[in-house]
């Protein structure tokens, strides 16, 4: 099902995905910026919309700190370009539908979802530093409120 949860200090596992353009995106050519790796269930839903928008209006906060977002789920390259689009997202959005790198992050797996087991994607956010370490792994977070927590916990405004 899922790998180990991650924890501060661990490497964060390396991986190439294609992004809402179909351009390939490696985490460790990022190295020597920080990055925050958020993976969210599914595209255009309203939790994930809500969270995905939370960024966006976020997005030069993050940048003029020199923090790089990533979005992963478990949609295809062309229904995150139709997300993206459809709400003006200006992050990258990453296609993981073979699910390998959510189960490397240990974000794959039971949750429980409107009092049910379910097996799916686990709401998570990785801060990783520049030296390409885990600062933070943050698992099972909410949709509302989490890009303010996010800035908090980053120091940014």
């Amino acid at each position: 099902m899922t790998d180990a949860r991650l924890a501060p200090g661990d490497l964060a596992p390396d991986f190439t995905l294609l992004d809402q353009h179909g351009t390939a995106v490696t985490l460790s050519e990022l190295r020597g910026q920080r990055v925050v790796l958020y993976f969210y269930p599914e595209a255009m839903t309203p939790g994930c919309t809500t969270e995905a928008c939370d960024f966006r209006d976020n997005f030069n906060s993050f940048a003029s700190a020199g923090i790089k977002v990533l979005g992963v789920s478990k949609d295809d390259v062309e229904r995150l370009e139709r997300f993206a689009e459809r709400d003006r997202l200006n992050f990258t959005l990453l296609a993981d539908p073979d699910l390998a790198v959510q189960q490397r992050y240990g974000v794959w797996g039971e949750k429980s979802l409107y009092g049910k087991i379910v097996v799916g994607s686990i709401r998570s956010t990785f801060i990783i530093g520049a030296d390409g370490r885990i600062e933070k792994a943050l698992y099972n977070v909410k949709a509302t409120g989490h890009v303010a927590r996010l800035r908090r916990d980053l120091g940014i405004d």
